[in-house]
């Protein structure tokens, strides 16, 4: 038997105006009637989200108002797992198309409102608030002027008036004063302001996601230059020079050139003027390699400027700060009371000394 045809997908190809491509995609829009959703390209073809982000954000912006949309149950719903839908859910809260926002109830309940967006770049724009019944405003305030008279189709058309009813003729009233003349046009009154929005449960949408990593086409910061010493010797080149010369030994694919020796030597003069020790500077620069080693040179040159370690600090700053000593006078015992008492020097107490000048000057009088 022959392969069976579509006659369907023939006659709705044949419809396509123009020449089908020769290659790609050849889509059939037929027009939806009902049971649709508009899904924006700035989400469907979204360069940052994976595909399951993109699907649950669709899933989502197609269901009615107050369904559930927590992890459990749209992994209900979905043949995706729990860890899945959570860093799907994760990927549209970074990017502003899923807020999660905590609300408390008149009750004092808290719950958990989930707030999807499918357009957040639009909550960043300036909107609009068009002042109301201008028109009628404008209206009210022109001056008043004769009235136009029926064309002729109004007056073919317009019904008679009906006749007023008669009435008792009124009591004599006073003339009324003459009128006074019309004012003059007032100008426009100007623009109500806005009514504001009325609050809503709902917090703001923070800003869109900033990515930690820079795109690929943000420029560069230029990179930190090597290390040297701050007192350059002939004995600290010779040494850098020999360490560098030797790493071949210990790992092959540091065979450097006599350039590349030479651009690195002051780095690792630094690093000797630290009383960094050689076999310490070796296993830092040797260890943890990655596979293939492309560029050994410039390797050695990150890690002696990210890795460059301070200088030792002094004998002084190690030790501990000298409490201040505070001065204490000794006890002494009285040699004519035996009282106790504070004094740098052994004698009398203050007593006895007032005693002893008291009767000093009366020996001094009586004489």
């Amino acid at each position: 038997m022959d392969t069976q045809q579509n006659t369907a997908l023939t006659r709705a190809l044949a419809e396509i105006p123009g020449p089908l491509p020769a290659r790609g995609v050849i889509h059939i829009a037929i027009p939806h009637t009902d049971r649709f959703t508009v899904v924006g390209n700035h989400l469907a073809q979204h360069p940052d989200l994976s595909c399951t982000a993109v699907g649950i954000a669709v899933r989502i912006q197609s269901l009615p108002q107050g369904v559930e949309v927590g992890i459990k149950a749209l992994a209900a719903r979905c043949r995706e797992g729990e860890k899945r839908i959570a860093a799907a859910l994760r990927e549209l809260e970074a990017f502003g198309y899923l807020q999660r926002v905590r609300d408390r109830l008149p009750s004092g309940r808290t719950i958990t409102r989930t707030v999807f967006c499918n357009q957040p770049t639009a909550l960043l724009r300036p909107r609009q608030t068009a002042s109301p019944r201008r028109p009628a405003v404008a209206a009210t305030h022109q001056a008043p002027g004769p009235a136009p008279g029926p064309g002729p189709a109004e007056e073919l058309t317009a019904a008679p008036a009906p006749a007023p009813d008669p009435a008792p003729d009124p009591a004599p009233t006073p003339p009324s004063p003459s009128p006074s003349p019309s004012p003059s046009p007032e100008p426009d009154m100007p623009e109500p302001p806005p009514v504001p929005p009325p609050p809503s449960f709902v917090t703001p949408l923070p800003p869109l996601f900033v990515p930690l990593v820079p795109p690929p086409t943000a420029p560069k910061p230029p990179p930190a230059p090597l290390p040297r010493p701050n007192e350059p010797t002939p004995e600290l080149d010779r040494a850098a020079t020999a360490l560098l010369s030797d790493l071949r030994r210990h790992a092959p694919q540091f065979t450097l050139s006599e350039t590349d020796i030479r651009q690195l030597v002051p780095g690792v003069a630094a690093w000797l003027e630290r009383a960094a020790h050689p076999d310490a500077i070796r296993r830092i620069l040797t260890t943890d390699l990655p596979h293939p080693l492309r560029h050994p040179a410039k390797l050695l040159k990150h890690r002696l400027t990210a890795l460059l370690p301070p200088p030792l600090p002094g004998a002084h700053e190690l030790t501990a700060p000298a409490r201040p000593r505070i001065a204490v006078t000794p006890f002494q015992t009285c040699d004519g009371c035996d009282r106790v008492f504070r004094s740098p020097t052994p004698g009398h107490c203050r007593d006895c000394r007032e005693h002893r000048a008291h009767r000093s000057e009366a020996t001094r009088t009586a004489a």
